[in-house]
């Protein structure tokens, strides 16, 4: 079976609120040495500069999961995972679980870390570096949409301004459907679109429904996509994630486009 066809039985098998993890890793993880120790102990990447180094050589031969506490942990042979701040990898769910043991079991000679998003994502999530509440973390989320890519329009070029409202005012006009809220547009780069308190207040009451992970998740995806209408479409299946990618580099495609 495929890798990617694992990945998407690992989704239809995921708790709803972890989809949003392996959904996002799915698509936009490919788009936008540790040393041996003669002991059985824990892998702690404190060990080396930082997780993104450019070239680790492989010092395992598979990675597993086992279950404890409640938790599932990511064991390479016989050493226990951790994290860059030193705590232990753990994840509450299976599916996610089997996902990270799947990237580090596809990593050949030299560990590719730069490419293993999802196991980055986990170690934000565990270690919270920047120490963001949940508060932070939803504020900070909701404030891509005072600056998302579907809410700045180009008046020039016009064949520019035809093609965004073409493919970016259906997503908007679900968006405000689907959440009963106002997406804001403006025209230029200049002026922020005016986001009313009853959209702020409607997107904060659905994000604290979800967990800290799957808040991390919407960050991340936002993050990405420069646009919190486009990780919402996403998260909701209403845009896939090659589509989601495509409207949110529509104006550099459309440069490229003129250019040829």
């Amino acid at each position: 079976q495929s890798t990617w066809g694992f990945l998407t039985w690992l989704e239809n098998k995921m708790a709803a609120p972890l989809q949003p993890w392996l959904h996002i890793f799915k698509g936009l993880s490919n788009r936008v040495g540790l040393l041996k120790n003669k002991r059985t102990c824990p892998v702690s990447f404190r060990q080396f500069r930082s997780f993104n180094s450019k070239e680790l050589k492989k010092f395992y031969n598979k990675a597993t999961i086992s279950q404890s506490e409640g938790w599932f942990e990511i064991n390479l042979d016989q050493r226990k995972l951790r994290t860059p701040g030193g705590n232990l990898f753990r994840v509450p769910n299976e599916a996610l679980a089997l996902a990270v043991a799947t990237e580090w079991n596809g990593q050949q000679k030299i560990i590719k870390r730069h490419g293993m998003h999802l196991t980055s994502l986990c170690n934000t999530a565990l270690d919270n570096p920047m120490h963001k509440t949940r508060d932070t973390l939803i504020r900070g989320i909701i404030h891509f949409l005072e600056t998302d890519t579907v809410s700045f329009r180009m008046s020039e070029p016009e064949e520019l301004m035809v093609v965004q409202e073409q493919k970016w005012d259906p997503v908007i006009e679900w968006m405000e459907k689907r959440y009963d809220i106002e997406v804001p547009t403006t025209t230029g780069i200049i002026v922020s679109p005016d986001v009313t308190p009853h959209t702020v207040d409607t997107l904060t009451r659905h994000l604290q429904s979800h967990s800290d992970w799957a808040l991390f998740g919407y960050s991340y995806a936002a993050d990405a996509l420069k646009s919190l209408v486009l990780t919402f479409a996403l998260l909701d299946k209403y845009l896939s994630v090659e589509q989601c990618v495509q409207l949110s580099r529509l104006e550099q495609d459309f440069q490229k486009m003129c250019i040829m």
